[in-house]
C-alpha cells in the first residue's frame, strides 16, 4: 500500500477502506508519512469530500491511534459541550462551569485557536499559571473533585488528530466537513464521554457559510456519536457576527468573568444558558428541557457557577484572583479605535474580517508554530442593529506590536457597515439536530 496511490484515488473522488485510511492515519502519526503527503491527502478530500463510513472509519482511526480515557470509575453521566469555531465564542468557559455546577460530570478536551477563529485553550492559558497540560489521572481526579476539567489533546489522547489539527490550520483545509466531524468526534469518543452537546456555527465568522453544510456537519456528527452509542444534540448557531464584545484570549475571559456574573451580553449569556441547560438534561440532572434551563439560569443567578470557574482556575495552577481583578490578566500596550464613518445603523459586522484582525495583532496562528499574544485583541462597542453617529466608537483594536496594525484596522474597519435603515433580526439559535 503506497501513500501517494491513496492521494491519488481519494483525489479523484473514489472511497477508500477502512484498512486503507487507518493506514493513512496510522503511519502519519508515527511520522513514517510526511506532512508534505498528508497536506496533499488533506486537501483531496477537501475536494473529493468522504462517504460516512470513510469518515467514522477516520473517526476509529484517530481514536485508535492513541489511549482512550477510562471515566467508568467516576460515577453520573459524563457529559461534554464542544463548538465548531467562532469569533467571540467563549460558550465552554460559561457552560461547562453552569452545568458542573448543577451536579453533571463535564471532562472536556479542547482545541486551540483555528484560522480566525478562537480556541478554549488558548483562553484559558491566558490565565497566569493555568495548566492544560493535565495526565490523564490529573484529569480524571480533577473531574472526581470539581466535576469539571479542562485538558488539551496530548499524546495519549487521538493524537492522529492533534497533527491534522495543526496541519488543517496552514493548508488551507480547516473547512472540510468530514474532516471537522472526524476531529471532533474523535476526541470526544476517546475522552470517554457518555453524551455531548455540539454547537455548529455557521455564518461569515464561521467555516461553514451556508446553512445547508452545517446541518450536514451536525446531522453527521450525531451519527457517529450514535455509532458509537453516545447521546448528542447539535444546536446551529448564527455567526455572522462576533458573539458577544470581546475577541481575544486575555479579553475573552474578562468577558466570562462578566456573564459568569450575570452583568454578560445579552447573545453570549442567552447561548451559554441553552447550551448548559442541554448538557444539565444529557447529564440526567432533570427530567425535562425546561427544568434544566430554569437550574442553568438559577446557577448563574446565584454565583455558583462563577464560584465553580474559580475552583477550577485555582485546581489546574492557575490564578482566579483574575476574575475579580483583570489587571492580573495579560494587558494590551497600546489602542486603536475605528469609527463610525456616518449616522446610520450598524447593518453588518462581518465576524471573519474581525477574527482576521485579531489575528494579524497576534490573538491567532497563522502557521502552526506561530505563539499567540494573549493581551491583544478587539473590543466591540456596538452589535449589529444599534444606532451610531458619525465619528462614534466601532472598535477597539487593543496591541502590543505596531508590525500588522495598519492592515488590521484596515480588515476589522471592512467588516462593519452602516446602513440608513435598521437590518431585519436575526436568531442566535437558528436549528437543533438530534
Amino acid at each position: 500500500m503506497r501513500t501517494v496511490d491513496l492521494i491519488r484515488r481519494k483525489r479523484d473522488g473514489e472511497e477508500l477502506s477502512a484498512d486503507e485510511i487507518s493506514f493513512l492515519i496510522q503511519n502519519y502519526t508515527q511520522g513514517q508519512i510526511p506532512d508534505y503527503q498528508m497536506a496533499a491527502f488533506l486537501m483531496a478530500v477537501f475536494f473529493s469530500d468522504m462517504g460516512d463510513q470513510e469518515v467514522t472509519a477516520m473517526t476509529r482511526a484517530m481514536v485508535a491511534s492513541g489511549s482512550t480515557i477510562d471515566l467508568s470509575s467516576i460515577s453520573g453521566v459524563k457529559v461534554d459541550k464542544h463548538s465548531t469555531g467562532g469569533v467571540g465564542d467563549k460558550t465552554s468557559l460559561i457552560a461547562a462551569p453552569l452545568a458542573a455546577a448543577a451536579g453533571v460530570m463535564v471532562p472536556m478536551i479542547s482545541g486551540r485557536a483555528l484560522g480566525h477563529t478562537g480556541g478554549t485553550l488558548d483562553k484559558l492559558e491566558a490565565i497566569p499559571g493555568f495548566r492544560t497540560n493535565l495526565t490523564v489521572d490529573e484529569f480524571r481526579e480533577q473531574l472526581r473533585m470539581y466535576n469539571l476539567a479542562f485538558m488539551g489533546q496530548s499524546a495519549e489522547v487521538a493524537p492522529a488528530d492533534g497533527k491534522l489539527y495543526a496541519m488543517r490550520d496552514v493548508t488551507g483545509t480547516i473547512e472540510s466537513i468530514p474532516l471537522i466531524a472526524s476531529s471532533i468526534m474523535s476526541k470526544k469518543v476517546a475522552e470517554g464521554i457518555d453524551a455531548l452537546v455540539l454547537d455548529v456555527k455557521v455564518g461569515s465568522g464561521a467555516f461553514m457559510k451556508k446553512q445547508v453544510d452545517a446541518r450536514k456537519l451536525a446531522q453527521l456528527m450525531v451519527a457517529i456519536g450514535r455509532r458509537h452509542d453516545k447521546r448528542v444534540q447539535a444546536l446551529i448557531t448564527d455567526m455572522n457576527q462576533p458573539l458577544g464584545f470581546a475577541i481575544g484570549n486575555a479579553l475573552e475571559v474578562m468577558e466570562v468573568s462578566q456573564t459568569l456574573q450575570n452583568a454578560g451580553p445579552t447573545d453570549l449569556t442567552r447561548l451559554s444558558l441553552e447550551l448548559a441547560a442541554r448538557m444539565i438534561f444529557l447529564g440526567r440532572v432533570t427530567m425535562t428541557l425546561d427544568d434544566a434551563r430554569e437550574m442553568a439560569q438559577r446557577k448563574l443567578l446565584d454565583g455558583s457557577g462563577y464560584r465553580k470557574f474559580k475552583e477550577v482556575i485555582k485546581a489546574q495552577g492557575g490564578d482566579a484572583n483574575v476574575l475579580d481583578r483583570f489587571d492580573l490578566l495579560p494587558n494590551a500596550t497600546g489602542v486603536r479605535e475605528i469609527l463610525s464613518p456616518r449616522n446610520g445603523y450598524v447593518s453588518a459586522i462581518e465576524a471573519e474580517y474581525v477574527g482576521l484582525a485579531s489575528a494579524m495583532i497576534g490573538a491567532g496562528r497563522e502557521t502552526k508554530d506561530d505563539t499567540v499574544d494573549p493581551a491583544v485583541g478587539v473590543i466591540l462597542e456596538v452589535k449589529v442593529g444599534q444606532k451610531v453617529d458619525a465619528g462614534a466608537v466601532l472598535c477597539r483594536l487593543y496591541y502590543t506590536k505596531e508590525d500588522r496594525l495598519e492592515e488590521a484596522a484596515e480588515t476589522v474597519e471592512e467588516a462593519f457597515r452602516v446602513s440608513a435603515a435598521p437590518p431585519e433580526d436575526r436568531d442566535l439559535i437558528l436549528e437543533v439536530v438530534g
